[in-house]
């Protein structure tokens, strides 16, 4: 772990020690814990045995003009923004919870009564301000020697802990997860315990935790964690379905949860991008829902994907995640991702990829980072043929894409066009000659040109019993954005 060297020399805390003289005021929680771990962090909480609120005023006074401070009054805390540090002050306090609320009644309290309501031993941490033991460290419950054994552990009992707020166990996961630590056993089997309790707490609440969980380093910690102690279960229950094998006349399928928290890994060690590793989340969602076995085949998933992509808006909506892009963006994803491993099975024609590159538009790459996470076959020779047709997919994408330019693409004749051609009003003729003109140049049976698209248009035309009106003139037709995802009718 880290000394304290730099905080020491930390202009802020010096100048905070200045202002507090002889008053008891501290450095609490998890500034202290990342200090002591070596990771970088901003964010810093101040208590004061006293007047939190009016200490603050001294501490933005002293600051001057380089400093942005926000005082509550009602809550007795303070905010002061100072270079790249947000500091919030508040007076120690002590806490009291009812049964069906994690909103606490707060008493003004000592410093001992404001580290044993903090959730785990790492944040009960505290380095005193005061000038007297400026820098000295406080460890009232062993929260160093958690940090060194890496262990999650509560100050107090932990089933009132988590029943007092039932969130602490959701961090509990997200600590771990983050760190790289285990929870200890007792902290572990009051969370099992209590874990029906979470359904008090607010859904954004628990989003925000889940989040922190799929970007940490490795995921598969926290979402093994939430399995384990049955969290999990409460908030998720269409991920944890997808836990557990079925074997019928000696065949079984893997085990599609398992399964998920490796790609889920393997993604993660490729790219940061929460909505990407939302979409390894729920890329096989619907495979409980699509389960069947066959005599010849086994077990079978046919249309998880498109099923999974109808089941994206229902979870988002439940998490109060965004239904705008990030929302159209997963699922995309979960439909398209069997595609890019179809063709690495298969022969890679340039009309397969022609036709990849129009459904995928610039998300085309992160489909290919999560295709590529989704091998998780332990055979060698599969693993080889998929990397070398991967490699094969790859290469054909920049070519078609040098050559046709297909991505977010449209066809070169417009619905105008059309109806201006045949004196035409809006109408499903269009749309069939449209669909004609678009499905031609994905196959390849025309060039992706204005020219062999109007020669096109005639012929459907013709075939539908239109008149040509008017000799179409070559437009440009501008580049409408990313090709939208198919309006799913929501589920009833």
């Amino acid at each position: 772990m880290s000394d304290m060297a730099a905080f020491v020399k930390e202009p802020l805390f010096r100048a905070i020690s200045e202002v507090a003289g002889n008053t008891p005021v501290y450095v609490i929680g998890g500034y202290v814990r990342d200090c002591l771990l070596g990771r970088p962090s901003k964010d810093v909480d101040i208590v004061v045995v006293g007047d939190g609120l009016s200490f603050a005023r001294q501490v933005s006074d002293k600051l001057g003009h380089t400093s942005e401070a926000k005082f509550y009054g009602q809550f007795g805390t303070a905010m002061i923004r100072w270079h790249d540090y947000v500091v919030e002050f508040v007076g120690a306090r002590k806490e009291s919870y009812k049964l069906y609320s994690r909103k606490p009644d707060v008493r003004p309290g000592s410093l001992t009564d404001d580290l044993r309501r903090r959730d785990f031993t790492i944040n009960a941490l505290g380095i005193s301000l005061n000038q007297k033991s400026y820098g000295q460290l406080l460890d009232q419950f062993g929260g160093v020697e958690d940090l060194n054994k890496g262990i999650i552990r509560t100050p107090l009992d932990p089933d009132i802990t988590f029943s007092d707020d039932p969130l602490r166990m959701m961090r509990a996961v997200r600590f771990a997860s983050q760190l790289g630590f285990s929870i200890d056993k007792t902290s572990l089997d009051a969370i099992y315990r209590n874990r029906n309790r979470l359904r008090i707490v607010s859904p954004e609440r628990i989003t925000d935790e889940l989040n922190k969980i799929i970007l940490s380093p490795k995921p598969s910690i926290g979402f093994n964690l939430l399995f384990k102690t049955g969290l999990l279960q409460v908030f998720f229950p269409q991920f944890a379905a997808l836990q557990g094998v079925d074997t019928v006349n000696g065949k079984s399928h893997k085990d599609n949860f398992y399964h998920t928290l490796e790609v889920l890994d393997n993604l993660a060690a490729v790219s940061d991008d929460l909505w990407l590793r939302w979409a390894a989340v729920l890329h096989d969602i619907a495979k409980p829902a699509t389960k069947k076995f066959d005599q010849e085949l086994g077990w079978t998933f046919h249309g998880h994907e498109f099923k999974g992509a109808k089941m994206v808006p229902h979870i988002f909506k439940a998490f109060r995640l965004p239904l705008g892009d990030p929302m159209k963006f997963v699922q995309k994803m979960v439909l398209l991702h069997l595609r890019p491993i179809v063709l690495a099975q298969e022969t890679v024609t340039d009309s397969a990829v022609r036709r990849l590159l129009f459904d995928a538009g610039d998300d085309i790459d992160k489909l290919m980072l999560l295709c590529q996470a989704d091998i998780t076959t332990k055979n060698e020779y599969k693993i080889r043929k998929y990397r070398e047709n991967f490699e094969l997919v790859k290469q054909k994408l920049v070519e078609i894409e040098a050559k046709d330019k297909i991505r977010n693409w449209q066809p070169p004749v417009s619905g105008e066009v059309i109806m201006e051609a045949f004196g035409l009003r809006p109408g499903k003729e269009i749309g069939l000659i449209k669909n004609a003109i678009r499905e031609a140049i994905l196959d390849g049976l025309i060039a992706n040109t204005f020219e062999d698209a109007v020669r096109l248009m005639k012929e459907e035309g013709a075939r539908l019993g239109l008149t040509l009106i008017v000799e179409p003139d070559k437009v440009e037709v501008k580049n409408n954005g990313p090709v939208p995802i198919p309006n799913f009718d929501e589920e009833k």
